[in-house]
C-alpha cells in the first residue's frame, strides 16, 4: 500500500471525524479506510487511532504523526504546484478558521460567493476559540483578532475592533451615571468568559502607569455574543464585547457605548495563511476575494 494515500485517508478520517465520513469523502468502503490505517500503524510499530463504534480519538503518537502528515501533504501540494501550471484554475479543499463569533459575522456570509465564484474550491470552515496551530492542523487560512507574534506565517491586515462597554438606552436612563470604570461597581453586569467573567481592565488613567481593573458579581454569565448581545438590548445590563458585534445594534439605537474615552487600543484583525500557501491557487483566490470585503467591512463598522 502507498503510504502517502494511507497519510490522505489517515487526515481524512481525523478532519471527517469517523472512518465512514472518510470514506464518503475519498469514495472508498469504511473498510478500505481502517485497512490503511493499519497500514499506517504496522509502519508506525504503535496505536495511531483509539476506536469505539461511535468516537475515534488520536493516541498520543497519533497526535504527532497527524501533524507531521498534515505537513508533509501540504509540502507535497506545494511541490506539485511548482511543476503544475501556476495560473491553474484554483481547486480541491480550502479549510478556513476563526474565533465562533468573527467566523459567524464576518466569514460565513461571503462564503456562498466564494463557492459560486470558484466551483472547483469546497470550504471546510471550522470555527474554534482555542488557539490553533495552521501547519499542525492542516488549515490554509485563519482570521485572527488580536496584536500577533513574530512568526513565519504571512499576515495580510484587513481591519481594526473595539473592546467596547455598552447598554441599552433604556437601562442606561434608569441606573446611575457611567463615568469612569469604578462607577460600573453600581451597575448590572452581563459577563462572558472571553471578556472577563469578574473583572474588565481599562488603561491606565492619566497620571498613572498601571492599568485600572473594575472588579464586579456579574449578575448574568453567557458564552456566547449572541446571549450577550440580546441581554443587553433587552435592558438587563451592561456587556463588553467587540466593536463589530454590536455594530449595527449601535446604528439603530437599541444599544449605547459608554466610558469610549476609557478603551483600550483598537486590535488588528489579520488573514494568515503559511509561508508557501499563498502560491496555492485556491488560497491565493480566497485571500484575494476576501480582504478587500472585509476592509470595506471593517470601514463601514466604525463606531463614533
Amino acid at each position: 500500500m502507498d503510504r502517502i494515500d494511507a497519510m490522505k485517508v489517515f487526515i481524512a478520517t481525523l478532519d471527517e471525524g469517523s472512518l465512514a465520513g472518510a470514506g464518503r469523502r475519498l469514495g472508498r468502503s469504511p473498510a478500505a479506510v481502517s485497512r490503511a490505517i493499519a497500514f499506517l500503524e504496522a509502519h508506525a510499530g504503535t496505536a495511531l487511532l483509539h476506536r469505539t463504534t461511535r468516537t475515534i480519538k488520536l493516541s498520543e503518537a497519533g497526535e504527532r504523526y497527524a501533524s507531521a502528515c498534515r505537513r508533509i501533504l501540504t509540502d507535497l501540494e506545494e511541490a506539485d504546484l511548482l511543476i503544475a501550471d501556476e495560473r491553474a484554475a484554483p481547486r480541491g479543499l480550502l479549510t478556513i478558521t476563526a474565533p465562533v463569533a468573527a467566523g459567524e459575522a464576518l466569514l460565513q456570509p461571503m462564503l456562498d460567493d466564494f463557492i459560486a465564484r470558484f466551483p472547483g474550491v469546497s470550504v471546510r470552515l471550522q470555527l474554534l476559540d482555542r488557539p490553533v496551530s495552521l501547519i499542525d492542523e492542516g488549515i490554509d487560512v485563519a482570521l485572527r483578532i488580536a496584536h500577533l507574534a513574530d512568526s513565519t506565517l504571512i499576515a495580510i491586515p484587513v481591519g481594526d475592533v473595539r473592546r467596547v462597554v455598552a447598554a441599552s438606552p433604556r437601562y442606561l436612563a434608569k441606573h446611575p451615571p457611567i463615568e469612569t470604570p469604578a462607577d460600573l461597581a453600581q451597575h448590572r453586569i452581563i459577563s462572558m468568559t472571553h471578556f472577563g467573567l469578574d473583572s474588565w481592565s481599562f488603561p491606565a488613567s492619566s497620571g498613572s502607569a498601571i492599568a485600572q481593573a473594575v472588579q464586579f458579581a456579574p449578575r448574568l454569565v453567557v458564552n456566547t455574543v449572541r446571549a450577550a448581545v440580546a441581554c443587553a438590548v433587552d435592558g438587563q445590563g451592561l456587556t463588553r464585547l467587540f466593536s463589530y458585534h454590536i455594530a449595527s445594534e449601535v446604528n439603530d439605537e437599541t444599544l449605547r457605548i459608554v466610558l469610549a474615552d476609557r478603551e483600550h487600543a483598537p486590535l488588528p484583525v489579520h488573514l494568515l495563511t503559511p509561508q508557501g500557501r499563498l502560491a496555492v491557487p485556491k488560497v491565493r483566490a480566497f485571500i484575494d476575494f476576501a480582504t478587500p470585503r472585509l476592509r470595506r467591512h471593517f470601514k463601514r463598522l466604525r463606531l463614533g
